[in-house]
């Protein structure tokens, strides 16, 4: 399937079962923050964060305390998401293709 796809293509994905290696996991939450609804939540989260960022002095000098972000993507079965199909991603796709199901969109 990834062979057949051109760049620019849309691709539906869905976890078909978790994968027990953490990298692979991770790949696939890398590749689901892809979706364009992903990245406006983790891009919507980082600006609250900062904005509810605590400034106190200590020592004479300000210190942060920072949130810690929240995990918006997860790699569960059944999770689904769509994105832009390029090449660069095509490695990404292929070492984690067991656990997928992709479909054009």
């Amino acid at each position: 399937m990834i062979n057949d796809l051109a760049a620019g293509d849309r691709v539906t994905c869905t976890i078909t079962s978790e994968p027990r290696a953490a990298a692979a996991g991770k790949t696939i939450e890398r590749l689901m923050r892809r979706d364009p609804d992903n990245k406006r939540g983790l891009k919507r989260a980082q600006k609250l964060r900062g904005d509810r960022m605590n400034a106190y002095t200590r020592g004479g000098r300000l210190w942060y305390a920072r949130e810690r972000p929240a995990r918006v993507v997860r790699a569960v079965t059944g999770e689904s998401w769509t994105m832009v199909f390029t090449h660069d991603i095509a490695p990404d796709l292929r070492s984690v293709e067991q656990y997928l199901e992709l479909k054009k969109a």
